[in-house]
């Protein structure tokens, strides 16, 4: 997509702070972050929300929560806990439309979330 800004750090054209990548996925700090750590993580392919996931999908999205699994492990999060959000839509918070996953850790997060 030519205006995602998302598809833009995937192509290497704006700069972002990566911290892993896989052939599918990339994972990266957030520029506003919630929480002490917090890293998106998402699909190289553009999705722009869960309801556009298709069924050919499945292992994509899956391939997200392991990314979100490593990166938690990289960071040191693992054994604390972390937690791991995608919005879907506006009216939920989602701002930028290509899916994503927000991990969130290094601090004590309340339930339930705002």
């Amino acid at each position: 997509m030519i205006d995602c800004l998302f598809c833009k750090i995937v192509a290497g054209d704006i700069p972002a702070d990566l911290v892993h990548e896989t052939e599918d996925t990339i994972a990266f700090r957030d520029i506003n972050p919630q929480a002490p750590t917090h890293i998106l993580i998402i699909p190289r392919k553009h999705i722009a929300t869960i309801n556009d996931i298709a069924d050919e999908d499945r292992a994509l999205v899956g391939s997200l929560y392991t990314t979100a699994r490593d990166v938690a492990r990289q960071e040191g999060l693992a054994e604390a806990g972390y937690r791991v959000v995608m919005n879907c839509g506006e009216g939920a918070g989602q701002s930028v439309f290509h899916l994503h996953l927000h991990l969130l850790g290094g601090r004590g997060l309340s339930w339930p979330p705002g």
